[in-house]
């Protein structure tokens, strides 16, 4: 009887330690970011299109530079992509505070557009560097295990975006009957409560700045491999050729965008969803909670049946849940639809890393370039919350000033991840038959 290989080899324990912590520190950005649609629009009284620009800015950030990021570590090394990565987190983090004095919602959205340059370049290089710790037998697993920390930065980041950012926001506060102060002040109140209020959100992204650049200092001075090529040349243009051959890679990109845009939107607009039962943006926070904690809890069961199942036929029942469930969401009524909501979650909890493996199998060298294009293809998460928002302000910029097909329309609006995750079953099925006939 054959000894199954190991997940992690014990030499390669404390770097996969190491690049794992990162999983967790790009979750808490994109987490205590996605609250931060509701709080912009209220606080410089943006419509639903406008406000969803922040997505726009932060997934854009990561097409931006995921290419550049693979060229870098092609020619230098991970912990040097990782060091840059960290370097740019930072930068944008700090930028938060200027752009509080100058009160400008487009400097925020240069903020975070450079932060997510280092995000990218940390995604770039941790995926495929975990990938590489071990067998290729192991491959998918081991990226499984290392994405289940990144829920638990995402707790974090929403527990400080509800606790010290929505809960503190002056604009948020409410009358005896419920209705918005804010909104019926005239401009000289509103502009006092609109510089305290942009002063809340700046601070814990300037306090995650600090963080990050202590973080960097430990990895900088950490023994990891380098993994440097030992021929640094880059060969792009027959890469890519190699690449656009590949069905699986080209395929698995796609799935990809389709996959984050559908996350995006379901972790974004659960609070426009909340709000239409009654519920404010900081108690929708609870189910922003409930959503990650599902999440998490599927991340370590299915970094458990990989065991057992083929990651790609893992993948298409997951895919078939996330259908029903965005069904509910969008048709059932009250509560129901929004348990719905929040039981997503639970089916999106293996895309992310299974679609990765799959479409990175086999790829050897050429998994640095693939890796960046799949990093790219997180720019799903720019462009489906942004359509998500125009459908929201067909009838205004309420959430249910019409009706569509018998339901609000910000019920309606999750037709755009129910689609994304229609196209993510399609490449799950593709992918278990070319499975299936090796």
């Amino acid at each position: 009887m054959s000894k199954k290989p190991a997940l992690v080899p014990k030499e390669l324990l404390l770097p996969f330690i190491l690049i794992t912590s990162l999983f967790a520190l790009w979750g808490f950005a994109n987490d205590i970011t996605n609250p931060m649609v509701a709080a912009f629009k209220r606080v410089l009284e943006l419509n639903n299109t406008q406000a969803s620009f922040v997505q726009l800015a932060f997934y854009g950030g990561y097409f931006t530079m995921a290419l550049p990021a693979a060229f870098f570590i092609k020619k230098y090394s991970y912990k040097t992509g990782i060091l840059l990565g960290l370097g740019l987190y930072f930068l944008g983090a700090m930028l938060f505070y200027p752009a509080a004095a100058w009160e400008s919602y487009g400097f925020f959205l240069a903020s975070l557009y450079i932060l997510t340059f280092g995000l990218a370049f940390l995604e770039t290089t941790a995926n495929p560097y975990i990938l590489s710790m071990g067998p290729e037998a192991t491959a998918t697993q081991r990226l499984n295990l290392a994405q289940a920390f990144n829920p638990m930065g995402a707790l974090a980041g929403l527990f400080v975006a509800k606790e010290f950012i929505l809960n503190a926001l002056q604009s948020n506060a409410t009358d005896a009957d419920g209705k918005i102060i804010f909104e019926s002040l005239d401009e000289s109140a509103k502009a006092v409560i609109r510089t305290a209020d942009l002063m809340v959100i700046r601070d814990p992204y300037v306090i995650l700045g600090l963080v990050v650049l202590g973080i960097l200092v430990v990895i900088a001075l950490a023994k990891m491999p380098e993994n440097k090529d030992s021929n640094s040349k880059v060969d792009f243009r027959n890469t890519m050729r190699r690449l656009l051959k590949n069905r699986n890679f080209v395929e698995g990109t796609l799935a990809q965008m389709f996959y984050v845009g559908a996350q995006i939107m379901v972790w974004t607009y659960i609070y426009q969803y909340a709000e239409v039962l009654g519920i404010s943006n900081a108690e929708a926070v609870n189910f922003g909670y409930a959503a990650l904690l599902v999440f998490l809890v599927g991340r370590w069961i299915c970094t458990f049946l990989l065991r057992f199942i083929q990651p790609s036929k893992l993948l298409s029942i997951f895919s078939i849940l996330a259908i029903i469930f965005t069904a509910g969401a969008i048709f059932l009524p009250g509560m129901a639809g929004l348990y719905s909501l929040v039981a997503i979650s639970f089916a999106m909890s293996l895309m992310f890393p299974t679609i990765y493996g799959i479409a990175l199998e086999g790829l050897g060298e050429d998994s640095k370039f693939a890796a960046a294009y799949l990093v790219m293809a997180i720019v799903g998460g720019a462009i489906m919350p942004t359509l998500q928002g125009m459908l929201l302000d067909i009838g205004g910029s309420n959430y249910n000033d019409v009706l569509i097909l018998g339901v609000p329309e910000v019920n309606f609006s999750f037709i755009l991840p129910l689609a994304c995750f229609v196209m993510v079953l399609l490449f799950s099925l593709r992918a278990k038959n070319l499975a299936s006939n090796k």
